[in-house]
């Protein structure tokens, strides 16, 4: 696909782009940015669908991110060039690195995951913070989980911070969207963990078996009866200082990196 040259602000593209900042503009049109070398780089090796990619050349000094353009354009991306001042007003980062990819959000229905293809998930209650879903997805990879389940609304996982925080891992962990009533009638077929601060359990004491899905609660709320009820354990971190609980992304990396342990035969 050929490259196009874009020289105004005003660009019906660049204003699409820039809309897809906002929380608004991506709900509407089902579309996010991903912005950065190596984010671009890792959306094109999982096959991500993207829809365009925006440059700036005198930014853009990159051989190997000239090949991810040509890459693209061979794939029938459609390819953008603008000069550096009107790049800027997309990119989210202060020295941005001169690539922007504007890619289709991949929402699946929760019975895309099964225990038999997905034996090992996350899934968070009303998570706050578009970071900690980026750290999760980030961690999920690292430990070699399947998929994360965002419960009850919340942050967005298609957030340009939680796109950078996932350091690619979005692009290949699967992301489900849905309700906690939907979610309690699928998760019979898995062992339910739930993180709590009453859980009478120290995480490190439980024999954790596939497949399992690890449940943290909202930051706000914990878990409430109800959502305790349908775990078959709950878990606690033991803290010994002064805080109350540890942060949604912290403590979702210390009990995945406990549980990988013992699937692997390491504990």
């Amino acid at each position: 696909m050929s490259h196009h040259t874009i020289s105004s602000r005003q660009n019906p593209k660049i204003k699409q782009a820039r809309a897809l900042a906002t929380r608004k503009g991506r709900d509407e049109s089902g579309l996010f940015l991903i912005e950065g070398i190596r984010h671009v780089a890792e959306a094109l090796q999982a096959d991500f669908p993207l829809q365009s990619i925006f440059f700036a050349p005198e930014l853009l000094r990159s051989e190997f991110a000239h090949n991810l353009i040509a890459q693209a354009a061979a794939q029938d991306v459609e390819i953008f060039q603008t000069p550096a001042e009107i790049f800027t007003t997309l990119a989210e980062k202060d020295s941005p690195q001169g690539i922007v990819a504007i890619a289709y959000q991949r929402p699946l229905p929760l019975p895309a995951l099964s225990p038999n293809t997905h034996p090992w998930v996350t899934a968070a209650i009303t998570p706050q913070d578009p970071g900690n879903l980026g750290t999760i997805l980030r961690t999920l990879d690292a430990v070699g989980a399947n998929g994360l389940i965002l419960l009850e609304g919340g942050a967005d996982p298609w957030h340009p911070t939680s796109v950078r925080a996932s350091m690619g891992a979005l692009f290949w962990i699967p992301v489900v969207q849905t309700d906690w009533d939907t979610f309690a009638a699928w998760a019979r077929g898995y062992h339910l963990y739930g993180t709590s601060a009453r859980g009478t359990a120290d995480f490190r004491a439980v024999s954790y078996v596939q497949p399992a899905v690890l449940l943290l609660g909202s930051e706000r709320e914990g878990l409430s009866q109800e959502q305790a009820r349908t775990c078959e354990t709950l878990i606690r971190l033991p803290m010994e200082g002064r805080v109350s609980s540890l942060n949604l992304a912290v403590a979702a990396g210390v009990a995945l990196f406990e549980m990988r342990a013992q699937f692997k035969g390491e504990a």
